[in-house]
């Protein structure tokens, strides 16, 4: 849950700013305000993220390697990123190829986590 809510903050600090823009909300702030409240939100995502490392790392304690953690965190990023893009930029369209690259990283979660004997 730590890594979705992170996600749904990273997502807004770095394509936020775009939606705003479509609304037509920020097309006169200057650039360094967009990245000044990019970095606002970021905070949050980092205010998720780090506890959910620390909590899954096998360093203190938890169930995943640095490896796996990664792996993990990069789907849930692409589900969240996915989810928000059909919801919220639905002009986005999300076609096959698409589909197919999200099917290759779930596929790099398999390996990650398959231990071969």
């Amino acid at each position: 849950m730590l890594l979705i809510v992170s996600n749904v903050f990273m997502t807004f600090a770095w394509y936020g700013n775009l939606k705003l823009t479509q609304m037509k909300i920020n097309v006169d702030w200057p650039l360094i305000l967009i990245i000044l409240s990019s970095w606002g939100m970021a905070f949050f995502e980092y205010s998720f993220m780090i506890p959910a490392n620390r909590i899954g790392s096998q360093i203190n304690g938890g169930p995943f390697s640095l490896m796996q953690l990664k792996i993990i965190q990069e789907v849930v990023s692409l589900t969240v990123f996915t989810v928000i893009v059909a919801t919220v930029f639905k002009g986005e369209p999300i076609r096959w190829n698409h589909l197919v690259s999200f099917v290759f990283i779930l596929l790099a979660v398999v390996f990650a986590f398959w231990h071969p004997r």
